[in-house]
C-alpha cells in the first residue's frame, strides 16, 4: 500500500461517550465485518468487557474504504475511557497520526476529556472534533459544540456530528479522517533493514509472545531475522499480519502499516511496550520508548490453597503479557503463605485483574485490602517504602510518615457545588480554584491525600452529583500523614487480609464499619467467632458471632433427664474442645466483598 494512503488513527473519549459504539459503525460503513456478523462492542473481545460495557484493552482493527476513485486503509485503535485505563491510551497515540476526539453531546466536555485530549496534543496528533449521540432527544448539539470549539480554539463548523446508534455523519467523518490526518511518513526511505514500535502485545499458548506493532522503516515478513532493540532478544518472525478485526495473516508488512508479528517466545519479561523491533543485520535506532506506568493501588494476592502458588505464579506471568501495566513480586506472610504484592493503576484495575484470574485460571484467591505506598521513618532511622498494611509500623514505631496527594479536577453542575464541598472536606481535600466551565458548569481544582480517593470517592461524587461530576486526577508530592493501621481480628486472630491504614481521625468510624461488615458477610461456623477492630494498641470495636448448636436430645422421646443432661454436657465439651483448637473458615467471596465499597446483605 502506497503510504500517501494510509491513515492511522484512534478514538479518545471520557468514558461512556461512544467510542465502540462509532467503531460499530465504522466497520459496517467500511465493510470490514458482514452485517449478519456484527454485534454490540465487536472491538471488546473480553468477557468482562462486554458484561460491563466498558473497553479495558485497547483493540486495533483495519478497514478499507474507497473516496475519490482511491482505495485508503484505515488502521483505527479504539481505546478504554475509564481514567485507571489512561497508560493505554498514551500508548496508542503513539503508533497514529491523528484522533477523534469524541465529546458526548447530551453531557458535554468531561474531565477525562481533558485529560486525553491534553496526552493527545503532547503526541503532536490531529485532533477531529466529534459530537456523538446527536440522534438522542437530551442532545444539546449547539451549545456542546460551542463548548468544545472554546476548548480546541477552532471554528465551531469543523465540529462534526455523528450518531453511533443510527449511523448519522458516519461516513461523512470517514472522509474527514482522509483529509484531515496526514499521512504516516517513513525515516529510512532506501533500507534494507526495517524497524517497528511495540505499542502492545499478548500471549498465546500456541505462538509465543505476539507483539503489535506500528512499522516505521522498511518492511516485515515471515521468517526474518529479527531482534527486540532494548532487551537485545533475538527471534524469527513465525507470522505476520493485520487485524481484520481478527488476526489475518499477510505476506509483508510495509512501513505505516499497524498489524501483528509472531515471535514464539514463551517466556515473560523478554517483550515491553514501547520496544523496537529491528533486524539483526543492520539494526536501525531503538526508537524512544514509553514511560512506564507508575502503580497507585497496592493489594496482596494469596492463593487460597497454597498448593495453587505455582498456578497463580504463571497466571499472573500470563497476565503481565497482555497487560504490562501492573507489576507483581512475589512475598510471604506468617498467616496466610506465599503470594504475590501486586501493584495497579487504580481501583477498577485491581478488580478487573482480580477477576480474570478467577474466570480465566479457575482460581481461588485471597486479596488484601487496597493500600497505597507510605514512606517511613522509624525511630530507629531507618526510611523505607510500605506498601502492605499489615507490615505498616505499629503506632509509635515511626517518627514520620509520608503519603502520596493527587491534583484533582472536577466539573460538576453548578448546583451540585454544596454537596460536592461536603464531600471533598469529609475526604481532607484542599480546594483550589473554582471557575466557570460554561453551560452552568463549574471546574473544581482540589488536591487531597491519594488515599482518600481510592476511599470510595469516585462512588460518592456520583452520588452526590446524580451523576453528572466527572473527575480526572495526577499523582502529586510526597505529605505528612497522620494515619494509623487497623487490623480485623478473628477468633482473636489477626487477618492480614483486612488490615487498612487509615486516617486517624477516623479509626472509630472505620473500626465499626469494618466489623459490622465482617459480622454481616461471615458464615456461621460451628464455634462462636468474636470479631474485632484493634488499632493503637486497644480493641475499638467488637462482635461475636455465634456457633450453630444442634439439639443433641431431638431424637429422645421422655426417658430419664439424666439421660438428657449427660449428651448436652458431651456437647458442652466438645464445643470448648473445638472453640480452643478450631480455626474459622473465611470464604473467598467474603474476601472480595470486604475489599469492595458499600453496604452488603448479611449471608445469613
Amino acid at each position: 500500500m502506497n503510504l500517501a494512503h494510509i491513515r492511522n488513527f484512534s478514538i479518545i473519549a471520557h468514558i461512556d461517550h461512544g467510542k465502540s459504539t462509532l467503531a460499530d459503525r465504522m466497520l459496517e460503513v467500511t465493510n470490514t465485518i458482514e452485517k449478519r456478523k456484527m454485534r454490540d462492542q465487536v472491538l471488546d473481545n473480553m468477557e468482562l468487557e462486554r458484561e460491563r460495557g466498558i473497553t479495558i484493552k485497547m483493540q486495533p482493527v483495519r478497514m478499507e474504504y474507497k473516496h475519490d476513485g482511491v482505495n485508503y486503509e484505515l488502521n483505527l485503535i479504539d481505546t478504554p475511557g475509564h481514567i485507571d485505563f489512561s497508560y493505554e491510551v498514551s500508548r496508542a497515540l503513539k503508533a497514529v497520526e491523528g484522533s477523534i476526539l469524541l465529546v458526548d453531546s447530551t453531557q458535554g466536555v468531561q474531565a477525562q476529556t481533558l485529560t486525553t485530549l491534553q496526552m493527545a496534543r503532547d503526541s503532536g496528533l490531529v485532533i477531529i472534533p466529534v459530537l456523538s449521540k446527536v440522534d438522542s432527544p437530551l442532545s444539546r448539539v449547539d451549545e456542546v459544540r460551542e463548548e468544545v470549539a472554546k476548548l480546541l480554539e477552532c471554528d465551531p463548523s469543523s465540529i462534526l456530528c455523528v450518531s453511533g446508534k443510527t449511523g448519522e455523519g458516519v461516513e461523512t467523518l470517514i472522509q474527514e479522517v482522509i483529509r484531515r490526518i496526514p499521512a504516516p511518513v517513513t525515516t529510512y526511505v532506501e533500507t534494507k533493514s526495517g524497524r517497528a514500535l511495540v505499542f502492545d502485545f499478548k500471549y498465546s499458548n500456541h505462538k509465543g509472545v505476539i507483539v503489535f506493532v506500528r512499522i516505521l522503516d522498511g518492511q516485515f515478513k515471515k521468517g526474518d531475522y529479527l531482534m527486540f532493540g532494548v532487551s537485545q532478544e533475538k527471534f524469527i518472525s513465525l507470522e505476520n499480519g493485520i487485524f481484520a478485526p481478527e488476526e489475518t495473516s499477510k505476506d509483508i508488512l510495509t512501513a505505516g502499516e499497524i498489524g501483528y508479528i509472531v515471535t514464539g517466545i514463551k517466556r515473560p519479561g523478554i517483550a515491553s511496550v514501547g520496544d523496537t523491533v529491528t533486524f539483526q543485520k543492520d539494526p536501525l535506532p531503538v526508537l524512544p520508548g514509553y514511560m512506564n506506568p507508575r502503580p497507585v493501588v497496592w493489594a496482596s494476592i494469596f492463593p487460597e490453597s497454597q498448593d495453587d502458588f505455582n498456578t497463580l505464579k504463571g497466571a499472573l506471568d500470563k497476565l503481565r503479557l497482555s497487560d504490562s501495566s501492573f507489576t507483581h513480586e512475589e512475598e510471604s506472610s506468617g498467616a496466610l503463605g506465599r503470594g504475590f504484592r501486586c501493584g495497579f493503576l487504580g481501583m477498577l484495575h485491581l478488580e478487573i485483574i482480580t477477576e480474570r484470574l478467577r474466570r480465566e485460571f479457575d482460581l481461588e484467591l485471597v486479596v488484601t485490602m487496597p493500600s497505597i505506598t507510605y514512606r517511613v521513618l522509624y525511630k530507629n532511622g531507618k526510611e523505607e517504602n510500605v506498601y502492605s498494611p499489615h507490615v505498616f509500623p505499629d503506632d509509635g514505631l515511626a517518627t514520620q510518615i509520608w503519603e502520596p496527594w493527587v491534583s484533582v479536577k472536577i466539573i460538576t453542575p453548578i448546583d451540585y457545588l454544596g454537596p460536592l464541598m461536603t464531600l471533598l472536606y469529609e475526604h481532607e481535600a484542599e480546594i483550589g480554584d473554582t471557575v466557570n466551565f460554561g453551560d452552568n458548569r463549574s471546574q473544581v481544582t482540589v488536591l487531597m491525600p491519594l488515599r482518600e480517593l481510592m476511599r470510595n470517592f469516585f462512588d460518592e461524587l456520583k452520588s452526590v452529583s446524580s451523576g453528572y461530576a466527572s473527575i480526572s486526577y495526577e499523582i502529586g508530592d510526597l505529605r505528612d500523614a497522620d494515619v494509623v493501621r487497623l487490623d480485623i481480628l478473628v477468633a482473636e486472630e489477626v487477618m492480614p487480609a483486612f488490615s487498612r491504614v487509615i486516617s486517624r481521625r477516623r479509626i472509630q468510624e472505620e473500626a465499626e464499619q469494618a466489623v459490622e461488615k465482617l459480622y454481616a458477610l461471615l458464615p456461621r461456623q460451628q464455634i462462636a467467632a468474636k470479631i474485632q477492630a484493634k488499632a493503637s494498641g486497644k480493641i475499638i470495636s467488637s462482635r461475636t458471632l455465634s456457633g450453630f448448636r444442634k439439639d443433641v436430645t431431638q431424637h429422645m422421646y421422655g426417658g430419664d433427664i439424666t439421660r438428657k443432661m449427660k449428651l448436652r454436657e458431651k456437647q458442652k465439651k466438645g464445643k470448648k474442645k473445638m472453640q480452643a483448637l478450631g480455626k474459622i473458615h473465611i470464604p473467598q467471596d467474603v474476601f472480595l466483598k470486604m475489599m469492595k465499597n458499600g453496604d452488603v446483605e448479611s449471608s445469613r
